[in-house]
Order: C-alpha cells, then sequence, then structure tokens
C-alpha cells in the first residue's frame, strides 16, 4: 500500500508518500517562518492562502521524487484537525478532489496521532504501552497509550502550551518567530545562577499544565529592570526556558509513575528542543525509563507523519465519505481504535 499525506494545519505545508515495503519514498516540506516573522505570529488568512499556492505543485513534485504514478496511490491522508480552519479546508479539499479524480479512499488525520506515530518512523521504534508527552505550539498533553489508536488523556494545558509561551515570551524578548529555537539559542548566553522562575502547577498534585502564569512572571521581570541589556534578555531566556523544561520534566515523572508505565514517547515541535531532549534523557537514565522521540526533521509539523498515521489506519479498512469536514478542535480521545 502507498499512501500520500497532505499536512496544512498551520504554517508549514508537507506532502510525504509512504510505501508500505519501502517506507518514506518522498517527503517534501515548506515552511511559512518567513511570511509570518514580521507579524510575530501565524496570520491565518495568509497561511491558507499559502498553502493553496504551494500544495498543488509539491504533491507533484513528491510524485517525481518518489518516481510514483498517480495509478499506484493506493490512499490519500490528510491533516483534518486540530488547526486553523481555513488552512485545514485546504489540505482537506485538495485531498478530496485527488481521491475522487482517482478513485481512491481519502482519510483525515488527527495532527497529534500523525505527531505521536513519527516515533514509530525511527529505526528503532516503541514499542506499547507507553506514555506518550505531545508537546508543540498549540498543544501540551500527557496520555497514556495502552496500543495504537487507544489513548488515555492523563493531563493537559489549562491555557496556554508550552510552544505558544515560547513564542509569546520571544516576542517580549524582541526575537522572531518561532519563539523556541530563537529562545533556545539566547539561552546558551544566559547565567544559571540570576533568576529562577516559578514551576507551575508542582506543588500541587495532578498532570495538567500551565505556562500562562510563567509567561506574566517573565514579562514582569522585564518590567523590573530599569534596562534591558543583551545579558539581562539571555538570563531572562536561560530561566524561562529551564522553567518550562522542569516543569515537563516533573509532570513526565508523575505520569509515568502514576500510569506504571517505563516508557516516554515525546513528540511535537517543541521536543526537538535539545534542552528538553537531555533533561528528560537524563530523568530516565536516572529512573530506568526509556525515553524515544522522532528525529529532528519529524518534529515539526509534516507530511511524513499523516502519510505513516493514515497508512496505519487505511490499512485497517479506515475511510470516509469524499463530503468535507474539518475539526479545528478534536480531542484525541475521541479517535476510533487501530486495531
Amino acid at each position: 500500500m502507498r499512501v500520500l499525506g497532505i499536512e496544512t494545519s498551520c504554517d508549514e505545508t508537507g506532502v510525504a508518500i509512504y510505501d508500505e515495503h519501502q517506507g518514506l519514498i518522498a517527503d517534501l516540506l515548506y515552511s511559512q517562518v518567513d511570511l509570518h516573522n514580521e507579524y510575530g505570529g501565524v496570520v491565518p488568512e495568509l497561511a491558507s492562502r499559502d498553502h493553496i499556492r504551494k500544495t498543488l505543485p509539491m504533491i507533484q513534485e513528491a510524485l517525481i521524487s518518489g518516481d510514483c504514478k498517480p495509478g499506484e496511490i493506493d490512499g490519500i491522508a490528510y491533516t483534518s484537525g486540530p488547526g486553523l480552519v481555513g488552512a485545514l479546508m485546504v489540505g482537506a479539499s485538495i485531498a478530496k478532489s485527488l481521491a475522487l479524480a482517482w478513485n481512491i479512499p481519502s482519510l483525515g488525520i488527527h495532527h497529534m496521532e500523525g505527531h505521536l506515530l513519527a516515533a514509530r518512523l525511527t529505526p528503532n521504534p516503541p514499542e506499547y504501552p507507553f506514555v506518550a508527552l505531545l508537546v508543540s505550539g498549540g498543544h501540551t498533553q500527557l496520555l497514556a497509550c495502552e496500543k495504537p489508536g487507544h489513548y488515555d488523556l492523563l493531563g493537559e494545558s489549562q491555557d496556554d502550551a508550552a510552544g505558544e509561551a515560547f513564542d509569546k515570551v520571544a516576542k517580549m524578548l524582541g526575537l522572531g518567530y518561532p519563539g523556541g529555537p530563537e529562545i533556545a539559542r539566547l539561552a546558551l548566553n544566559g547565567r544559571h545562577d540570576r533568576f529562577r522562575f516559578p514551576r507551575p502547577m508542582t506543588n500541587r498534585p495532578g498532570l495538567d499544565f500551565s505556562f500562562s502564569g510563567l509567561k506574566t512572571y517573565t514579562l514582569n521581570t522585564l518590567h523590573d529592570l530599569d534596562v534591558v541589556s543583551d545579558q539581562d534578555r539571555a538570563d531572562i531566556a536561560h530561566a524561562f526556558q529551564a522553567a518550562v523544561i522542569d516543569t515537563i520534566r516533573i509532570k513526565c515523572q508523575r505520569a509515568l509513575e502514576y500510569s506504571g508505565l517505563s516508557t516516554l514517547v515525546i513528540a511535537g515541535g517543541v521536543s526537538a528542543n535539545i534542552e528538553l531532549r537531555s533533561t528528560l534523557q537524563a530523568m530516565g537514565d536516572k529512573s530506568g525509563y526509556s525515553i524515544y522521540y522522532p528525529e529532528a526533521r519529524l518534529c515539526t509539523d509534516n507530511g511524513a507523519m499523516i502519510a505513516y498515521a493514515g497508512f496505519e489506519r487505511l490499512k485497517q479498512g479506515q475511510t470516509e465519505q469524499l463530503s468535507i469536514n474539518v475539526k479545528p478542535r478534536w480531542p484525541m480521545t475521541e479517535l476510533p481504535p487501530i486495531n
């Protein structure tokens, strides 16, 4: 089976082809970062228009790159949610049109399940069951994953997601978009002993997250300085990043202890953060947990994860009608199981 995957949930256009026997035979990604950078965040209308311009040419390029004809595609998977409704509509409309023209099934894929299953594209994939940390610009969630498609929500952010908080704090510090990599670079020059920011919701039981207050604490710290120097900005970036990562570490450890599982899978755009990976790996080494994450290129939004997630579901016979029904909000716990 060969599946064409289309990802257009936010500000990256991803197109890939997954082959059951050969793995990924085409994997293309276009980022809109330069388009949105001057605004300090994603402008939904601009994102949708850019997906319209890029998606079809990238599908044609993917077919050429994978030495694949349309008649050799057995199914189309596209991101149907969560995400920006206009951007989702672009991918869904193109997927449905091609499915009709090529007379093959199509299937809408949950964006965060795509991130989760991206870890299965590694040479040494994790085995079920495991705890998953999904951490991105729009989501921070902990899930107990019993088997494919069986997800139990353990905890999630009650306000800003971790990636969203990185973006907003980066803007406070005069940095570019996306904020995570910018803060990580600046934090390298920060002093670790100058500021200590709070670790939100770690002094109470539970597995939920909250980063809005940490964002406000950062803003107040900036306001308390008469003149903000480059070193001040680096020190604040270091303290903010350390607080986010330490909060995530504490919650992950709790989730593993609560669930009784010994494997943690990290996925989503923020999982590319080197400091986060090393901190969670050190936790795993100390406590005897196995830690898995996709390679860096599969952490951000991409078509490969959608193609693979689509393959897993389409091969089970899951499909849908040609009507377009995107889901800007879509809990993973509503997904049907993968047998």
